[in-house]
């Protein structure tokens, strides 16, 4: 069952992070949505400055990218990261670490390293990004397999509607690797943020749950990373990257969330 046009969800746009294999940030999505441009000498691997440097080089790669990402969407926003409560969307967390975890302990449970333990929460990236930034607001940590981002965008829009005036949504997802590989495929590194605000002059959003699963044909995005598991939320993006009116994205397995979206007026070269 559909929600009425009264009763569906509203969000506007303020910030954009963005990242994956050669993709560095937003502006390079949207030139490879535009035309297939991609950054040449494009960094393997995210090197989010609100870590220091060595933690940097310690953090796995799913903390990387949602700090990275985050932080970007922020900056876009002009909000202080402080300030804003967050929602924390990952299908898998850290599979790299979990199947780690496993092996180790089948078999030599002793010599499970205490920082890959650490890590292996799937709030990692949440309590990071909390700890960094200094913020004492709300966060939230959110799994729902393919229908992951989908929730956590409506969890990030009820807030919105019950009270807040912004909110940060985080989605990521890296490779999975051994074992849970064979049950669980992800492949590469991807991650993308949105400061989403009750009111504003970037792209209203305007989400109704409907029954049925069926989804469009995947964009330029949605091909170049469709092996990870986050890939659910490229049509979002793709959308938005190129000035189409509408996503739809799986909200669970007999349903999906279709949002209608509305260009500003005027944008920001």
């Amino acid at each position: 069952m559909s929600t009425s046009t009264s009763d569906a969800l509203t969000a506007h746009i303020a910030g954009i992070g963005f990242w994956t294999e050669g993709l560095p940030d937003w502006a390079a999505a949207r030139a490879f949505a535009a035309d297939g441009t991609r950054v040449d000498g494009a960094p393997a691997r995210p090197s989010p400055q609100l870590l220091a440097p060595n933690e940097r080089r310690r953090a796995p790669g799913s903390v990387a990218v949602a700090l990275e990402v985050a932080l970007a969407a922020c900056r876009d926003a002009d909000i202080a990261p402080e300030t804003l409560p967050s929602v924390f969307a990952s299908t898998h967390g850290d599979l790299g670490i979990t199947d780690y975890m496993c092996e180790t302990l089948a078999t030599d449970p002793t010599a499970i390293s205490p920082t890959k333990f650490h890590n292996s929460v799937h709030n990692a990236a949440a309590g990071y990004w909390t700890i960094g930034t200094g913020c004492t607001e709300a966060t939230t940590a959110i799994s729902a397999f393919d229908a992951t981002f989908a929730q956590g965008l409506l969890e990030a829009m009820m807030q919105l509607a019950a009270g807040a005036r912004a909110v940060l949504l985080v989605a990521y997802d890296t490779a999975s690797v051994g074992l849970l590989g064979t049950v669980s495929h992800s492949e590469g590194l991807l991650g993308a943020a949105l400061v989403l605000t009750r009111n504003g002059a970037g792209p209203r959003l305007q989400a109704t749950l409907r029954a049925g699963a069926d989804l469009d044909l995947p964009g330029p995005l949605g091909r170049l990373a469709e092996r990870n598991a986050m890939a659910q939320m490229l049509p979002l993006f793709d959308a938005v990257a190129t000035g189409a009116p509408r996503a739809v994205l799986r909200a669970g397995p007999h349903g999906s969330l279709s949002l209608d979206i509305t260009a500003p007026e005027h944008t920001h070269g």
